[in-house]
């Protein structure tokens, strides 16, 4: 899987990530970004073309894949704020306490292995009235997609780097810390048990 995980996936992950319906997710949050900004998971940075203008101070996108990362330098859209690409895990980012105005994170938080860790991570690095915006497939509502996506999830992790189909995505961001100030939901267009989304802004508590 080390050859699949190097060479493969980066570019499977791109196409997937970048088909129309999630684009049309990310236009959603991505322009409620402001001043200093931490993305996690930047990826192959497929939310830079959706910052508004003048209102990013500084970017710091953080992703622990060092080949995907290398897809967002190459991919990289004109922007008129700095980009500070990071090579770290989100449960241990490299930034001071209180450094973040804003945090995004997109279509990440299945692949992380320590959620939790990652949120307190987060919590940390964004100031006391920052704010975490978000968007998320997750668990479904309806009991038969809740099923496939159980019985999927084990194999599905295998080639889809780490992917949950099935995590309860405003639990997690409770425990860890934050208290959801607005969310939408719905199936966006695609396969059943892969679109369910979660997408709004949460606070630190």
């Amino acid at each position: 899987m080390g050859i699949y995980r190097k060479y493969m996936l980066p570019g499977i992950t791109h196409f997937v990530c970048g088909l129309k319906p999630t684009m049309k997710q990310r236009e959603k949050v991505v322009p409620l970004a402001e001043g200093r900004v931490l993305e996690i998971g930047i990826g192959s940075g497929l939310n830079l073309p959706y910052y508004t203008p003048g209102k990013i101070e500084h970017l710091w996108g953080l992703d622990p894949s060092r080949e995907i990362l290398a897809l967002a330098e190459k991919n990289r859209v004109p922007v008129d704020f700095d980009i500070e690409f990071i090579e770290a895990p989100a449960e241990s980012i490299p930034l001071d306490n209180n450094s973040a105005d804003s945090a995004i994170i997109t279509y990440t938080l299945c692949t992380i292995p320590s959620v939790l860790q990652a949120l307190e991570e987060v919590r940390r690095v964004l100031k006391p009235n920052g704010r975490l915006i978000f968007c998320e497939h997750g668990a479904a509502p309806d009991r038969n997609v809740r099923r496939w996506q159980d019985a999927l999830t084990p194999a599905w992790k295998v080639v889809g780097g780490g992917c949950h189909l099935n995590r309860q995505v405003p639990e997690l961001l409770e425990q860890g810390g934050f208290k959801i100030q607005e969310m939408e939901t719905m199936y966006i267009p695609g396969w059943k048990p892969a679109c369910f989304n979660y997408w709004g802004v949460a606070k630190p508590e």
